[in-house]
């Protein structure tokens, strides 16, 4: 059990009794600060408390009379699915143990900025590796410095051995299978997560014009009641409802972080348009130039989810997917065309839902400059839409079932089935998403490369293909190393199965953040 704060209770009275909300620590604060006592704030996860921690939190206390630790929020973490390895409660209630520590609270925001402000520190104290703010990736210790300045207080960075949380973490308490933990040491050994930033500042000058149908993922929760009196049928009782963009506007806000420009060229239902909800939830860097699919609505997937198991026991679509009409084919391809004259790198999501018409096609394929298709398999396509639809492309994104319902080979291997992929397309490099299994990378040269899955938790498999797509799409276009492409991906796709469907898109900084404790 916990009380406001969040902190465990009935847990070493002594130290939760240092343990505040925010608001009536600031308080406090102020009435110390009038008796004349100097504040010294240090700020982060503490995820697991080490000596490099317990050095620069006794040094912190030495700028001041109070030391004030606050602590990111567990839904503000960024490291991977699994972090943090302790609850905000746990992390509170062992910094207050410590004899330094004045005051414990945990920060509901993503950044320290509001916790200054609130607080207002006359020191503010953060490790050595901030001292250079060109090696933050946020860009938040610039932040946090203008901030401490504005109310007239000092950072003070200190200068003592340092370890790593995410690193401990991954030598001692395995997060993974031995082989997963076997391949991220190869890893580690031959790279580093300054080579993944080169790889997406090597995007971040792209412009990317993305194709595909816009969906509406809706998921309704409810709780079972029991079999119905009257009718064999279970019955349930309504308990919420929530619905995000997925489909090509799921593909288009994932990078839209990452890249220069993004233009979206989605189709959008005439009837129940939903265009007001879209608009709000698409990236700022997004530019949207809907396709207006005249007498149907925009597609809708509806799931029904059990609240209690998060088990989805139907699910309902809501779409015409005949295909457009001679006058809206034409806007399109207008639309398309005129899109490509800029577009470094141009990305396909045809979920096979009406879009992408054989004239659409011929024209990507035709006058894009590095193209990059996924053509997805799901129950409303049956099978249907396979890659051969397209007879070139410079990358190919797959999953294994949509591999078989091309290559028609039931039993065979992996590599056997990529090997006759590629006879289906003139295309040079694919990548095949294998679920638990991970992903199989291929060129046409003979080259193979296998990466294990980085999921340590699975919530929901809707959106993961989508967020490996566009990420590996882009850092293909750009020559990234295989292995880089291969982590990346794979880390894209745990990062969505963590949670439902596309509640949120990848953030450079925050992915950064989860890449680099992979390689800690």
């Amino acid at each position: 059990m916990a009380d406001k704060s969040g902190a465990a209770s009935g847990q070493n009275p002594a130290a939760t009794e240092k343990i505040k909300n925010i608001k009536e620590l600031a308080t406090t604060l102020e009435e110390l600060r009038g008796r004349g006592q100097s504040i010294v704030q240090c700020h982060g996860v503490f995820d697991l408390l080490h000596p490099g921690h317990i050095r620069h939190l006794a040094e912190g206390k030495r700028q001041g009379d109070i030391l004030v630790v606050t602590i990111t929020a567990d839904k503000h973490v960024n490291k991977g699915p699994g972090r943090p390895a302790f609850t905000q409660a746990l992390r509170a209630e062992t910094l207050a143990a410590l004899e330094s520590v004045d005051y414990v609270a945990i920060n509901d925001t993503s950044s320290a900025l509001e916790a200054i402000k609130l607080l207002r520190p006359d020191v503010f104290v953060k490790g050595s590796d901030y001292v250079d703010p060109d090696d933050d990736i946020t860009g938040k210790i610039v932040e946090e410095s203008e901030a401490v300045t504005a109310i007239g207080g000092r950072i003070h960075f200190t200068n003592d051995i340092t370890f790593s949380s995410s690193s401990l973490i991954n030598k001692n308490f395995l997060p993974f299978p031995q082989e997963t933990e076997d391949w991220l040491k190869g890893f580690r050994q031959r790279r580093s997560d300054g080579d993944v930033l080169e790889a997406f500042n090597a995007i971040s000058s792209l412009n990317v014009l993305v194709l595909g149908e816009a969906i509406i993922d809706e998921y309704v929760f409810c709780s079972g009641l029991g079999r119905s009196s009257k009718d064999p049928v279970l019955a349930f009782l309504h308990e919420s409802m929530e619905a995000v963009v997925g489909g090509s506007l799921a593909v288009a806000n994932h990078l839209g972080d990452f890249c220069a420009n993004i233009e979206l060229v989605a189709l959008q239902g005439e009837i129940n348009s939903h265009e007001d909800m879209i608009r709000r939830s698409l990236h700022p860097n997004v530019t949207w130039h809907p396709v207006i699919h005249k007498n149907a609505p925009t597609i809708r997937k509806r799931r029904i989810v059990d609240e209690y198991t998060g088990t989805k026991m139907l699910e309902l679509y809501y779409m015409d997917d005949g295909p457009l009409d001679p006058e809206t084919e034409a806007a399109a391809l207008k639309t398309i065309e005129k899109s490509l004259q800029k577009a470094d790198v141009v990305i396909i999501a045809d979920y096979g839902h009406g879009m992408m018409s054989q004239a659409l096609i011929d024209l990507v394929t035709e006058k894009a400059k590095f193209l990059v298709v996924n053509t997805q398999a799901n129950a409303g396509n049956r099978g249907l839409n396979t890659i051969s639809k397209y007879t070139k492309a410079d990358y190919v994104c797959l999953a294994g079932n949509e591999m078989d319902f091309e290559t028609r080979m039931r039993h065979n291997g992996v590599q056997e089935k990529l090997v006759a992929l590629a006879e289906c397309i003139d295309c040079s490099r694919f990548t095949v998403t294998l679920g638990r299994f991970g992903t199989i990378h291929y060129k046409k040269d003979g080259e193979f490369i296998e990466a294990p899955a980085l999921a340590p938790k699975v919530v929901d498999r809707v959106g993961a293909g989508d967020a490996v797509l566009a990420i590996t799409g882009a850092l293909v276009a750009v020559d990234t190393p295989w292995d880089i492409v291969a982590l990346v991906g794979n880390a894209a796709g745990a990062e969505m199965v963590a949670e439902l469907g596309n509640r949120r898109s990848l953030s450079k900084a925050g992915f950064f953040k989860h890449i680099t404790a992979l390689l800690k």
